[in-house]
């Protein structure tokens, strides 16, 4: 017998059962909001009061971005660095010794993409990033489509090494130029004046490799700091384009050290080339290892 169905089947005058409380009743509506009166005003009457329940939501909310919106902004912060990185300024991490002691590996740089945006060229002395496909690598490179997008957009945020086809080395000659190695104290000729170059690694010589070449137009010829350890223009000599860098491949030049902290800086102009000619008007006479290259 079900004991639960007879106690609910009593009638009203029982005396078993005790009269209703309406503080306690679980029928009340008092009880749905915890703490208030059964009397308060538009409780008896089955409205919901949204000034208070509400209230508290909304003041929830404030107290911080929802996740969808912290993701919102992080996505368009990102959308606007790359952006940034595109047009202005993008950031290079520094792989090899090769342009030590100006970088030295590990290094973030900031390449300014502005500085040959508007007519102006790279001048004798600039420190920049080129793209050297077609020059010191191969024009084409093979790869996972996807993957190559991930890396690119790491690269671009300086959270990646560069592509292998970027470089970034000091231009010494610009198209006209006529750049000889070496004269009898080792040092580098530029258009016939020696050039003393104070950002070397010390202990290095300028070149191992002699070379005599003139700078095609629209083109530069270009070299690491640390030339002990740097593949540069004099490496391609024997390749397609003799080791020289289309001016419309160059990314930007580096103007500051960004990372790490305790090497925050601007990267230091040389006056090394201020007192090179411009080439001659009709061009130079290249020398007895001839033809552009030696």
């Amino acid at each position: 017998m079900d004991t639960e169905a007879q106690h609910t089947e009593r009638g009203p005058s029982s005396p078993a059962d005790p009269q209703p409380d309406p503080a306690t009743d679980d029928g009340s509506r008092s009880v749905r909001v915890s703490g208030t009166p059964s009397d308060a005003p538009g409780i008896e009457d089955g409205i919901e009061d949204g000034s208070e329940d509400g209230g508290a939501d909304d003041e929830g909310a404030g107290r911080g971005p929802s996740w969808r919106r912290t993701g919102l902004i992080g996505a368009a912060c990102v959308v606007f660095l790359l952006l940034l990185s595109h047009f202005v300024a993008q950031p290079f991490l520094i792989p090899s010794g090769s342009m030590e002691p100006t970088l030295q590996v590990g290094d973030r740089i900031l390449v300014n993409k502005l500085a040959y945006r508007f007519g102006s060229e790279p001048r004798r002395g600039d420190v920049v990033v080129f793209d050297g496909s077609g020059s010191f690598v191969q024009e084409e490179r093979a790869g996972n489509p996807v993957t190559g997008l991930v890396h690119d957009a790491a690269a671009a945020l300086g959270l990646a090494a560069p592509d292998e086809t970027d470089f970034v080395k000091r231009v010494v000659g610009v198209g006209g130029d006529r750049v000889v190695c070496c004269d009898a104290r080792g040092r580098i000729t530029v258009n016939g004046v020696r050039v003393q170059e104070p950002y070397l690694t010390p202990g290095d010589r300028p070149s191992d490799v002699p070379f005599d070449i003139v700078v095609p137009p629209g083109t530069l010829w270009v070299m690491g700091d640390h030339r002990s350890q740097s593949s540069d223009s004099r490496d391609h000599l024997g390749s397609p384009g003799g080791g020289m860098v289309p001016v419309d491949k160059v990314v930007g030049r580096a103007d500051w050290i960004v990372w790490p902290v305790d090497r925050w800086t601007t990267v230091t102009e040389t006056d090394a080339y201020d007192s090179v000619p411009a080439p001659p008007a009709g061009g130079h006479t290249v020398g007895p290892r001839g033809s552009g290259h030696g």
